[in-house]
């Protein structure tokens, strides 16, 4: 979703419902289509290897500022986020991305047309702000737009300076670029996208490139040279309707996902106050066994204990973080109950048992539906209730699920 169009989230997540509809079969279309854009930039095997930074070999984890604080940002509160990612213990967990959002910078650029950090907000500099995240053992993102102004219109985008803001990035010691798609020349995203892409391999320095193109030309299909990650959906708001539905349209390009290329659904929500305790768990959930990049969007430094509890569940994290990077998907659908389930390292397997009805439910996973062996007997470690069940399953399990509620399980073949 446009940045510029926020108060209109609810009408877009009823519009993301309907673009889930008609996708499957715009997929083959769009897919020629943005082929044709990227080979018409690169050569075969340019664009094989055009992006190869080594980055992202499992999904990023970190935090933004947009969700909690959206413009509301200055190097106070980079550095103070900083500071509690390693108070909490959440950098040791994995969470190392510090990343600023738009509004950093100023509307104008200098006289060498370099952009210049905000003087009201981070007069220190982005230099001397990523010095202090480096500092805490931490990385530091930053976000740009390929076009003309950032989604805000506050301050300028990358279209047309993409080598000389790159070459920016890199001396400033950036780690992580978020490019966003707003306010352009009116050409297709997959001629601008590799331009970016190009200017930070030249940049000299390793930068973690996420595209932030809303799924509107379908990313997935063409991201993978270009970037580490590639957003699949509108915006995401801090409410269950916005995060089902941007789980579910991201679940259709799970085959595209693996280590170095990602598939995004967004930013997570937990922790800012939209949604119960158990929605927060199915958030985290869907998007650890999606393999999607853990950016949390709450206020780090004034985080509760329960938000705590569902960010810090480091067998939860395990799961996004697996080495075989390969993305679950929907096993079975049957109304307002849902089995996704993905392979994970050691020939375990990861379930997901998801009611999104209003009463609570049996639900049932049948070995044949996620491919486990159909005789197979299987030990299953339930990871909400950091426990593993006495009893042995064989041919499937069932379990009650609450409603707006999930149960996480490692389900590993013993005989």
């Amino acid at each position: 979703m446009v940045k510029t169009a926020r108060g209109e989230k609810s009408e877009m997540v009823k519009m993301s419902i309907l673009m889930m509809i008609t996708m499957s079969s715009m997929l083959m279309t769009t897919s020629r289509s943005v082929q044709r854009d990227v080979d018409s930039e690169d050569s075969e095997n340019v664009r094989r290897h055009l992006l190869s930074n080594g980055l992202g070999v499992t999904p990023p984890m970190g935090w933004n500022s947009w969700n909690h604080f959206s413009c509301n940002i200055n190097e106070k509160v980079i550095k103070e986020t900083a500071d509690a990612l390693v108070s909490t213990g959440l950098s040791k967990l994995g969470y190392t991305y510090v990343n600023i959002d738009d509004c950093w910078a100023e509307l104008a650029r200098d006289q060498k047309g370099n952009l210049v950090p905000k003087k009201s907000t981070f007069p220190s500099g982005i230099k001397a702000l990523a010095d202090y995240v480096h500092s805490k053992g931490l990385k530091l993102g930053i976000y740009s737009d390929a076009g003309y102004l950032t989604c805000s219109k506050t301050m300028p985008g990358s279209l047309g300076h993409e080598e000389q803001d790159a070459k920016t990035f890199a001396e400033w010691g950036i780690d992580y670029l978020k490019y966003d798609n707003c306010n352009t020349d009116g050409s297709r995203p997959t001629v601008r996208y590799p331009v970016m892409t190009r200017a930070l391999m030249k940049s000299g320095r390793p930068i973690f490139h996420s595209l932030c193109e809303w799924g509107d030309m379908h990313p997935a299909l063409w991201g993978s040279p270009l970037g580490n990650s590639w957003r699949t959906t509108v915006d995401i708001n801090d409410s269950w309707l916005s995060m089902i539905a941007n789980a579910e349209m991201n679940e259709i390009y799970a085959e595209h996902a693996r280590p170095g290329g990602w598939n995004d659904p967004d930013m997570l929500e937990v922790g800012n106050g939209g949604m119960t305790k158990d929605e927060y768990i199915v958030h985290f959930s869907i998007w650890a066994i999606s393999k999607a990049p853990l950016l949390l969007g709450c206020d780090i430094k004034n985080m509760t204990k329960e938000t705590i509890e569902i960010v810090a569940n480091k067998e939860v994290i395990a799961v996004n973080q697996d080495s075989l990077g390969v993305q679950a998907k929907k096993a079975r659908m049957e109304g307002d109950i849902q089995i996704w389930a993905g392979p994970l390292s050691g020939y375990r397997v990861a379930l997901l048992l998801l009611n999104r009805g209003p009463t609570r439910s049996a639900i049932t996973a049948f070995w044949d539906d996620i491919e486990i062996p159909p005789n197979s007997i299987v030990e299953a470690r339930d990871l909400w209730e950091h426990k593993t069940l006495k009893q042995k399953f064989v041919g499937n399990l069932t379990a009650t699920v609450d409603s707006h509620a999930c149960k996480l399980y490692v389900l590993k073949p013993v005989a």
